[in-house]
């Protein structure tokens, strides 16, 4: 059966974004892998489907920015991964790739799209390449913002340090919010941050507020408990090289971005997934942009999206 529309208890209103007409979402419940229920934010009905998928931390409307100018093209969603945003937690803390690729699919799927495209950051990226690979014959369009098959060791420590050095904050009120991401999203436009802060965290009942993040996602550390040094740089090793097979795959048109900025996606990797994996690829490099390239120069990034997704570019 197609997903049908749930009213998520508690939901903060949508904020039109700056000088933009966003229309009006419907929150969605869509059936994944392991009996989880995963929520998507359903912008428009018309047209080729068009999904976001965010990366680590965020959630469905870190993309409302770029609703705008697609919705009148496409059929646009944006999905929150287990464990983020109001999708379910896994009791277990089952949060590795393919766990996300199995929820993928069955979202596909649930909503029964033959053909569509697929854009995401980071986490979402490589998801997207993998899915893009078991399933090439699904997408017209890949958009793969800010990650690859290798990643800066740089940036991952910062992601690492960042979400271990508080496993399970709380605060007073969402101006604290927004303070402590400021300091992670140091070049974020402070719009961002405040519809993040609005987006991704839930009121206790005691009136403190607190991510909607599963916390097990944020211990880095348990993890990869009973994993030793060997057994966790064969699995990074398993996975970059799954990734390069990914890029050499993937048969539809791919836009590749990065932040100029960026401490997780190199230059030399993105020029060599465009120059050398990818069959139909492109790169756009985006000025004054970090990892979290939709935040810190939304402009640029969708004039670089719709370039693409319009037939602009």
């Amino acid at each position: 059966m197609p997903p049908e529309p749930t009213p998520r208890p508690g939901a903060a209103p949508v904020a039109p974004a700056p000088d933009s007409a966003l229309p009006t979402p419907r929150d969605l419940r869509v059936a994944a892998a392991d009996g989880l229920s995963l929520h998507v934010v359903q912008w428009s009905r018309e047209g080729v489907p068009f999904l976001f998928v965010h990366g680590f931390g965020n959630e469905a409307h870190i993309w409302d920015d770029f609703v705008p100018a697609l919705a009148p093209h496409y059929a646009v969603h944006a999905l929150d991964w287990r464990g983020h945003g109001d999708s379910d937690w896994h009791t277990d803390g089952a949060y590795d790739w393919d766990d996300h690729l199995r929820d993928l699919e069955q979202v596909v799927e649930g909503f029964g799209w033959q053909r569509f495209v697929l854009c995401g950051h980071s986490l979402g990226g490589r998801v997207a390449l993998l899915y893009a690979a078991a399933h090439p014959e699904k997408l017209a369009g890949l958009v793969v913002v800010d990650t690859g098959p290798e990643h800066d060791p740089r940036g991952q420590l910062r992601i690492r340090m960042d979400a271990e050095s508080q496993p399970d904050p709380s605060f007073e009120n969402l101006a604290e919010c927004q303070t402590m991401l400021a300091h992670q999203y140091a070049a974020a436009l402070p719009s961002a941050i405040e519809r993040m802060a609005r987006h991704t965290t839930r009121q206790r009942a005691d009136g403190r507020f607190v991510f909607k993040m599963d916390p097990k996602l944020r211990n880095f550390s348990a993890r990869a408990e009973g994993m030793s040094n060997d057994e966790l740089a064969a699995h990074d090793e398993a996975l970059r090289e799954r990734l390069w097979a990914a890029c050499r795959s993937v048969p539809c048109p791919t836009l590749v971005v990065r932040g100029a900025a960026s401490d997780i996606l190199s230059a030399d990797v993105a020029e060599a997934m465009v120059d050398d994996a990818l069959a139909h690829g492109s790169l756009a490099v985006i000025g004054r942009a970090s990892h979290s390239v939709m935040t810190d120069n939304p402009d640029e990034f969708g004039r670089a999206l719709e370039g693409f997704a319009l037939g602009e570019g």
